[in-house]
C-alpha cells in the first residue's frame, strides 16, 4: 500500500519525533500532527527548573514551533486540536478545535498515535482549588509560574515523593519556599530499593526538606486565609501552594475506544515496530506499553527518551520501513539537591518480585583518583542473578560521576553481562576523570571475589535481621579508633582494628558464625580473608560497611 497521508496525533516527544522522521523518509507523503496544547514540542522534563528559574526563559523549553514544523519538515502541525474519535473502517478522525469550537473531519491511510498521559488526581476534597496544581504540562508551568510571581507564597507541599515530587521540592526550595513531602509509600524514589532511598531522604532532611512517608493526602482545604492539608494519619500542614505529582496514567481512551488491543499494563499493546492491533495505526510514548528487557515483560516507560526513540521507529515504520524498538533496561536519573541519583534495570526488591534469587553487592568508591581534588564518593549497588552471575540492575547515588557510571552499568545489562565481565571493561582512566580501577570496575571485582569464592558477602539488612532475631553470631568492628569515636559500633559488636587482626584472632571461636564489617567494606574484606584462610568457616563480611547501614545508630553528633 502507498501512503499518501499520514496523520499524528499528539506532539512534544513522541509524536514531534515520528513527524520528523517519516519526512526523512519521504519527501512526497503529506504528514499532518494535532497537538491538544497550544505548543507542538516542548520539553516537559526541564518544567521544574523553569519554576526555579534554573532555566531562565519561557521560550527555552519549546524544542520546536507549529511554524518550524511548516517551514523545516513541511509538516501541517495543528495546535489546539483535540482528536476525539477513530472511525478505523472509513479511516477518518473526527477533530475539536479547540480555538474556533469547530468539528471537522480528517481523512488517514496511516496513522500514530502519541496522546501521551495524564496526571493521576487523588479524589480527595479540595484537589481543584485555586492554590493546587500537577505539574504536567508547559499550561501547568506557566500556571504555577504565574502563582509564585502575584501570590509570593512562602511554603509548598508536594504530594508525592517520585521524580516529578522530589525535582519540584528542589526547585520550589531553590525559589525560596519552605517544602513539604507527603508521600504514601514507606519511601521516596519507589524504583530505589529502601536503603537507597533513605540516603536520598537524609539528605532532603539536611537540606531543611519536610518528609512525611506513609501517610495519604485525604483534605485540601482553606482555615483562616490559608491552605491546609490533612493526611490519613490526622496530620494537619498548613501550605500557601500544594502541588499534585502521585504518578502518571497512559492516556488510552482514544485508542480504546477505537477497538484497538490495551496491554496488561493498560498501555496501548504495540509490537516491536511500534505497531498496534490495526496494521495501518503505530503508537509511541507514554501512551504505549514496552518490553523491560531484564524480565522479557511488558511495561511502562514513560521517559522522554523512550518516547523519542518509540516516535522515530512509529513515523518510519508507518511509510514502510523496519525500524526496531527492542525495549528498555529501565534507566532513571534524577537531580536531588547536591546528589545525582540513577537506577538501571531491576532493584533488589523488584528481582525478588520477580522471582529471581539476587546477590546485593554495595562498592562506594570515589568518583576520581583519591588524591585528585574533588574527588567525591559514589554509593553504588549492584544486582546480581546470584546463580549464573548475570547483572540485574544497579543504582547509583553520589555528587559527582554518577551519569557515567549508570551509563555504562545500562550498556553492560543491555548486552546480558555478568556482574564479574565488569572487571574486564576497558574504560577511560585519567586523575581528572576516574582512579585507575574505575567505579565500575571495582563493582565487577567484588563480585569476582564472590564468585570465586575468596568471601561471603552478607548485607545491612540480613545483619540487622541476625541481629534482632538474637542469633548467635560474633560481630567484629575492623575499623579504628578514630572512627569509633566518631560513629559507635554495632550493638555487642567486638572491636579489633583490622592490622590487629592476625594477631588477636585466637580470642575468637572459629566454629561460630563471624561477621566482620568496617565503614565501606574493604577492610572488613581483608578480614574475611584473614580469617577464612587461618580456619575459621563461617565467616562473612557486611557489604558496604556502615555507610550503607540505614538504621538507627548512634553518632558523635546525637545525643
Amino acid at each position: 500500500m502507498k501512503v499518501r497521508k499520514l496523520v499524528i496525533v499528539g506532539g512534544v516527544a513522541g509524536g514531534a519525533s515520528a513527524a520528523a522522521k517519516a519526512r526523512r523518509c519521504s519527501e512526497e507523503v503529506e504528514i499532518v500532527i494535532f497537538e491538544k496544547g497550544s505548543d507542538i514540542s516542548y520539553a516537559n522534563c526541564g518544567l521544574p527548573y523553569y519554576l526555579s528559574g534554573v532555566i531562565e526563559k519561557r521560550e527555552n523549553l519549546l524544542i520546536t514551533s507549529a511554524e518550524f514544523f511548516r517551514r523545516r519538515f513541511r509538516v501541517d502541525a495543528r495546535t489546539n486540536c483535540e482528536v476525539v474519535q477513530i472511525d478505523r473502517k472509513k479511516k477518518r478522525l473526527v477533530v475539536n478545535n479547540l480555538a474556533s469550537g469547530v468539528t471537522e473531519e480528517e481523512s488517514y491511510d496511516r496513522l500514530v498515535l502519541a496522546p501521551g498521559s495524564h496526571p493521576i488526581i487523588p479524589p480527595v476534597p479540595g484537589v481543584d482549588l485555586p492554590f493546587v496544581s500537577t505539574l504536567k504540562t508547559l499550561e501547568d508551568t506557566d500556571r504555577i509560574f504565574d502563582f509564585l510571581k502575584e501570590k509570593k507564597p512562602q511554603r509548598a507541599l508536594v504530594v508525592g515523593g517520585g521524580l516529578i515530587g522530589v525535582e519540584a521540592v528542589e526547585n520550589l526550595a531553590l525559589k525560596g519556599l519552605q517544602t513539604t513531602i507527603v508521600e504514601l509509600a514507606p519511601q521516596l524514589l519507589t524504583f530505589l530499593d529502601w536503603e537507597m532511598a533513605e540516603k536520598v531522604r537524609w539528605h532532603m532532611l539536611h537540606k531543611g526538606v519536610n518528609i512525611h512517608l506513609s501517610e495519604g493526602l485525604v483534605f485540601v482545604g482553606e482555615q483562616n486565609g490559608q491552605g491546609i492539608v490533612r493526611t490519613d494519619q490526622g496530620r494537619e500542614i498548613p501550605t500557601d501552594l500544594v502541588l499534585i505529582a502521585v504518578g502518571i496514567r497512559p492516556n488510552v481512551d482514544l485508542a480504546k475506544n477505537a477497538g484497538l488491543e490495551l496491554g496488561i499494563t493498560g498501555g496501548i499493546k504495540v509490537n516491536e515496530f511500534m505497531q498496534t492491533s490495526d496494521p495501518d495505526i503505530f503508537a509511541a510514548g507514554d501512551c504505549i506499553e514496552t518490553i523491560n528487557l531484564v524480565t522479557g515483560k511488558p511495561t511502562l516507560t514513560p521517559m522522554g527518551s523512550a518516547a523519542n526513540k518509540e516516535g522515530r521507529a512509529a513515523g518510519a515504520n508507518a511509510l514502510g520501513r523496519r525500524v526496531v524498538v527492542k525495549g528498555f533496561t529501565g534507566t532513571i536519573i534524577v537531580k536531588v539537591f547536591d546528589l545525582t541519583v540513577a537506577k538501571t534495570g531491576l532493584s533488589e526488591r523488584e528481582a525478588l518480585a520477580e522471582g529471581y534469587s539476587p546477590l546485593a553487592l554495595y562498592v562506594d568508591p570515589s568518583h576520581l583518583a583519591g588524591y585528585y581534588p574533588g574527588a567525591k564518593t559514589l554509593s553504588i549497588k549492584t544486582v546480581t542473578e546470584r546463580d549464573s552471575g548475570r547483572l540485574l540492575g544497579a543504582q547509583v547515588i553520589g555528587e559527582e560521576g554518577v551519569d557515567k557510571r549508570i551509563d555504562v552499568l545500562a550498556t553492560a545489562i543491555y548486552h546480558h553481562m555478568s556482574l564479574e565481565d565488569l572487571l574486564h571493561l576497558d574504560l577511560a582512566y585519567a586523575p581528572p576523570y576516574s582512579a585507575a580501577r574505575d567505579p565500575v570496575v571495582i563493582a565487577g571485582a567484588v563480585g569476582q571475589n564472590y564468585y570465586q569464592g575468596d568471601w561471603n558477602p552478607i548485607t545491612p539488612k540480613e545483619v540487622r535481621e541476625k541481629m534482632n532475631s538474637g542469633e548467635d553470631v560474633v560481630l567484629i568492628d575492623v575499623r579504628n579508633r578514630l572512627e569509633l569515636a566518631r560513629q559507635d559500633p554495632l550493638p555487642g559488636a567486638i572491636h579489633i582494628p583490622i592490622d590487629n587482626l592476625r594477631r588477636e584472632m585466637h580470642k575468637l571461636d572459629p566454629d561460630k558464625e563471624t561477621i566482620l564489617y568496617c565503614a565501606q567494606g574493604l577492610r572488613s574484606y581483608l578480614g574475611n580473608r584473614i580469617l577464612a584462610m587461618n580456619g575459621f568457616k563461617r565467616v562473612s563480611t557486611m557489604s558496604g560497611g556502615l555507610d550503607n547501614w540505614m538504621y538507627e545508630l548512634k553518632s558523635a553528633d546525637s545525643s
